[in-house]
Parts: structure tokens; C-alpha cells; sequence
């Protein structure tokens, strides 16, 4: 079961992000704060959960947190301060616009650029352990996976739909057979012949 809190004297969010090892799209972050002994059986990491259930999650998680904000940071720019500095960002911009202040935060993984004057702790994998970071997770996952279906129709031969902008074997061959677009970023290059990533 996870956890609600990993301290109790101060207003906490959880962030996490989605889509920095993506080859196309922007990288999206997320920032929740739910009530103290908030309580969800349901809510885990996004990965260890269908899209059906992410998505029935969402409007759940949208109700039910104190507060809640999702952004994101272009391809463009992601090739401009490099995909790491570049999740940090979405996730400051998430904090920014949530309509709580956060006095403590949460980060999945185990780096982060510190944010104003907040403290803040990382947890390796938090998005298996503590109900906000899952509940980032899975906003920042629905909400990247609902952008990259928008933009999939005006390009069909990267199979957006199903890929996501990741380094699938089709999405690899479809950039090295059309080249890239306006969706993807330069700064990951495909390969030739092996299909390996150099990132």
C-alpha cells in the first residue's frame, strides 16, 4: 500500500515526469497535493497500471487533491538545456501553477533542481511508494499520451498512437526512412544501421 505522506508538519506535493526518454513531443510534469491521511487502494505507478485504469484515475485524482497542475517543455526547447534540465523545468513550472503552495515536495528519481526555497527530498522509484508521485505519474502520463494522440493523425507513418513518441523499432526505422519533424528532437539521434540511441 502506498504511503500518503513522508512527513506531516508541512503541505506536501509529490512530481514526477513523463516522456524524457521519448525521441518526439514534449516532456510533461506533474505536481499533486492531496489531504493529509489521504487514502487511495487503488493508486500506484503509472507503469504498473493499464491506460484504462490511468485514465479512470485522472478525474479521480483531479477531484480529490487539494491541488493539482500539470506543464510541459517543447522538443525545441529540450534541445536547447537537454532533456534533464528540461523535466526539472516542467516540473517547476507545475509547482508554479498550482493554486496551493507547496511547503515540502516529493521527487521521483534521485536528482532535482532545487525549487525556489522549498525543501525536498528524492525517492528512487517514489512513484511506487508515496499516493502523490503516483498521482503525478499518472497526470503527467494521460496528459502526454491525450498530446501525442492529437498530434498522431498529421503524422501517421511515426504510429504515434501506439508508440508515443518512444523508441520503438517502427518509430526508429520511420524517422531514419522520413527524417524528423517539428515534433521531434534533434538532440536524440537515431543510428544507422543498428537502430541504437545516442543520447
Amino acid at each position: 500500500m502506498l504511503l500518503s505522506q513522508f512527513q506531516n508538519d508541512l503541505i506536501e506535493a509529490g512530481c514526477d515526469e513523463a516522456g524524457r526518454g521519448c525521441l518526439a513531443g514534449p516532456v510533461f510534469a506533474a505536481a499533486v497535493i492531496f489531504p493529509k491521511d489521504y487514502y487511495n487502494p487503488i493508486l500506484n505507478d503509472s507503469k504498473k497500471l493499464s491506460e484504462k485504469k490511468r485514465n479512470e484515475l485522472r478525474p479521480i485524482i483531479e477531484k480529490e487533491a487539494l491541488a493539482f497542475a500539470v506543464c510541459s517543455v517543447t522538443p525545441q526547447e529540450i534541445d536547447k538545456i537537454n532533456i534533464h534540465n528540461a523535466s526539472y523545468k516542467a516540473m517547476h513550472l507545475a509547482l508554479d501553477t498550482l493554486n496551493v503552495k507547496a511547503e515540502f515536495l516529493i521527487i521521483d528519481g534521485n536528482k532535482f533542481i532545487p525549487y525556489q526555497e522549498v525543501p525536498y527530498t528524492c525517492i528512487v522509484k517514489g512513484d511506487g511508494k508515496y499516493l502523490s508521485i503516483a498521482a503525478a505519474s499518472i497526470l503527467a502520463k494521460t496528459y502526454r499520451d491525450e498530446y501525442m494522440d492529437g498530434i498522431a493523425d498529421d503524422f501517421p507513418q511515426y504510429e504515434w498512437r501506439s508508440n508515443k513518441g518512444y523508441p520503438t523499432i517502427v518509430h526508429r526505422k520511420a524517422v531514419l526512412e522520413h527524417g524528423p519533424t517539428i515534433h521531434h528532437r534533434r538532440t536524440f539521434r537515431v543510428t544507422d544501421p543498428q537502430l541504437k540511441l545516442a543520447l
